[in-house]
């Protein structure tokens, strides 16, 4: 990926990984509140598998939680022009397997549907495959959330399963679609996506 000059504004921010319109990085304290309201918002709520109230302490203790460090689960916040607006993760990393499961939230709706997602994940993906030599990562989508399914694809992942009326949300069970993706599938995408 091209590098960015960075603005002296930006020196003060912490850049674990940078797209070419996000940048994730670790939690901190300050995010506490803004994780909780995200995932206390129905709208946002439906697409996660959480369905009881998110207390503040019970946020904070994850965010303390993610930061003792894991090796098996990597936990990013998305930043688009300059603010929170979701996270992003790497999880269930098996090193034998060099397989794991990616999941994300966009919690500020206002940034639903403008690529902000795409970009996130693809510098993702880079580092699981470029930086933590994985071969082959996971996501799950309920048939529902087309949106969410459609940048999916478009990141290169392909449905490899579902698992039948699998979630209960909205009143009704609905299926969980399997999406798989190796490196070598994933080049292709990835040097489109640098190009654009």
């Amino acid at each position: 990926m091209k590098k960015q000059k960075v603005a002296a504004k930006d020196e003060a921010v912490i850049i674990f990984l940078r797209g070419k319109k996000t940048i994730l990085r670790p939690p901190q304290d300050s995010d506490v509140l803004l994780f909780q309201r995200w995932v206390n918002d129905p709208e946002v709520r439906q697409f996660i598998q959480r369905y009881i109230p998110a207390s503040e302490k019970e946020e904070r203790e994850w965010i303390e939680k993610m930061g003792k460090g894991s090796n098996t689960d990597i936990v990013l916040v998305i930043v688009a022009q300059g603010r929170p607006i979701g996270t992003m993760g790497i999880h269930g990393i098996s090193w034998k397997d060099r397989t794991a499961t990616t999941g994300a939230l966009i919690g500020e709706k206002g940034y639903w549907g403008k690529g902000f997602g795409t970009d996130a994940k693809m510098a993702l993906l880079d580092y699981a495959f470029n930086t933590l030599n994985l071969r082959k990562i996971l996501s799950h989508v309920y048939a529902f959330n087309k949106r969410s399914l459609a940048y999916s694809l478009h990141c290169g992942y392909r449905i490899e399963g579902r698992l039948v009326r699998q979630r209960f949300v909205n009143g009704r069970y609905w299926d969980e679609i399997i999406l798989g993706l190796f490196k070598s599938q994933w080049l292709p995408y990835w040097e489109k996506y640098q190009s654009e």
